[in-house]
């Protein structure tokens, strides 16, 4: 009997033009990823890094002429107008098969903006497996109840899409219990006790912030 072979997830960094990554954790993501896809303009930072990206995803309204001609072999143009230029890089992705993402430099430069993204993880995680990494933690979306690893002491958020999903929580300093989080400030500014925390939910989405630990 020949086995069945579990499928291969492609992994890939998406830079965003937001803040260019300066914390030594999104850095690493950066460094250590295979494949980078830079939305338009990103992809001025990336150069001045000393990277190069692999693919540019957007409309190109961002990008300088003379990255233009020096990245030509590795230009998607999507002029589409009714999604972002991230949105079409996620898209990218799964048209080529990469399914497991991480985000980095979508947020900063302008709050809606970085609200916009944020909100976002909730259409992508239905598609591919994804997480935002930012100068100050992890955004980690979630589809059904999940165990999240933790440090004690660590900082967590807790966001919900949808208002009536109710949701326990076990491992938090302030639990919730079966309790709808009406508004996004609801759920915030919460700290795991220990090396996890779960929650428990059915239906909805959750997006979890977990903030890096910082020296006091």
């Amino acid at each position: 009997m020949i086995p069945k072979l579990e499928p291969i997830s492609k992994k890939a960094v998406i830079i965003a033009d937001g803040d260019f990554p300066q914390h030594e954790i999104p850095l690493r993501y950066l460094r250590e990823s295979e494949f980078i896809i830079c939305c338009d303009g990103s992809a001025r930072y990336l150069a001045d890094a000393g990277m190069t990206p692999s693919v540019i995803v957007g409309d190109m309204d961002s990008l300088s002429e003379e990255l233009k001609e020096r990245f030509a072999d590795r230009l998607y143009v999507d002029s589409e107008q009714e999604s972002n230029d991230l949105t079409k890089s996620v898209r990218w992705c799964l048209n080529a098969g990469y399914d497991d993402l991480v985000i980095l430099g979508a947020t900063g430069k302008r709050e809606d903006h970085s609200v916009g993204n944020i909100s976002l993880l909730a259409e992508y995680i239905k598609i591919v497996n994804v997480k935002m990494v930012t100068d100050t933690g992890i955004f980690i979306p979630f589809v059904k109840s999940c165990t999240v690893d933790s440090a004690p002491g660590q900082q967590v958020s807790v966001f919900s899409i949808d208002p009536s999903t109710r949701i326990t929580s076990y491992g938090l300093l302030y639990p919730l219990k079966n309790r709808n989080l009406n508004n996004w400030w609801e759920g915030t500014l919460n700290e795991a006790t220990g090396d996890y925390f779960k929650l428990d939910f059915d239906g909805g989405i959750m997006i979890v912030f977990l903030a890096f630990k910082t020296d006091k």
